[in-house]
């Protein structure tokens, strides 16, 4: 599994770093995750709009959604339209982004596929099992498995124990972590800090520590040293640009999904 970072800056995008959205691959399957503000154009520096197999979109805010838009406008209105794109949401999360065109306009290219959080999916070569995480609005974590290889992803939550498992055994956790150690209080249960993301890397044994959405302007290094006090693990912060590869385990059992203990052995 093949995962490029397109962008991971939290709320609006700056002028280096676009918001959430993930590409990710594997044998040959293009999945592409969260398109929010100015993914796009990143998504650009490596694949065309018609490349993309299928869009999975965790909730409905426009820093994990709004370039749908674009993308779907790129495929639409092209001499030769491809397929109507796959596009998996919580349901109704998506309605406002696809309101912004008149009706109609871009239905040729959507294959509309809303979902409840607590479902599972099969998109291309990836097994979803999407968890219901607390938000300002319905959030669905993922856990996308291809192969023996795993991503877990919280797309925007507070705390929950329903982190550590969705993340045990990971290959890659990308995580919210928008603030280094204090989340302000009337956010307190929407959002998660990077110290504590940290601890749920820990709990769920992953192998790798990915932090995201950054509130803009925020330290990096100020966000990795947090991490670091809770998690001994590789950790990185999502820019744009940044690759990750994982390579299938050689040895050992499945990894146990979310239905699995948060505090068993990790590595």
């Amino acid at each position: 599994m093949r995962v490029t970072v397109l962008g991971g800056c939290g709320a609006w995008p700056t002028a280096d770093q676009a918001c959430s959205g993930y590409l990710v691959e594997d044998s040959g399957y293009r999945l592409l995750l969260d398109p929010g503000y100015a993914a796009f154009p990143r998504l650009l520096d490596h694949i065309t709009a018609e490349e993309v197999d299928a869009v999975l979109v965790t909730h409905g805010h426009p820093d994990h959604c709004a370039d749908l838009n674009p993308l779907l406008r790129a495929r639409a209105l092209i001499g030769s339209p491809p397929p109507a794109l796959p596009v998996y949401a919580p349901e109704g999360a998506l309605d406002a982004v696809l309101a912004l065109d008149r009706p109609g306009m871009l239905a040729p290219a959507l294959d509309r596929r809303d979902f409840v959080p607590g479902e599972r999916l099969t998109i291309g070569p990836f097994a979803v099992e999407t968890v219901a995480l607390p938000h300002h609005v319905p959030n669905a974590g993922l856990r996308v498995t291809a192969g023996r290889s795993v991503l877990a992803y919280t797309g925007d939550t507070g705390p929950s124990h329903e982190i550590a498992r969705l993340a045990l055994h990971a290959d890659v956790f990308l995580s919210e972590a928008t603030y280094p150690y204090e989340v302000p209080a009337e956010d307190a249960a929407s959002l998660l800090t990077a110290r504590l993301a940290g601890r749920y890397a820990t709990e769920a044994g992953v192998a790798r520590l990915l932090l995201t959405h950054l509130w803009p302007g925020t330290d990096p290094e100020g966000a990795l040293q947090a991490a670091a006090e809770t998690y001994r693990g590789p950790i990185a912060v999502a820019t744009t640009g940044l690759v990750v590869e994982t390579s299938e385990r050689e040895t050992g059992s499945d990894p146990p999904g979310p239905s699995g203990s948060p505090h068993a052995s990790g590595r």
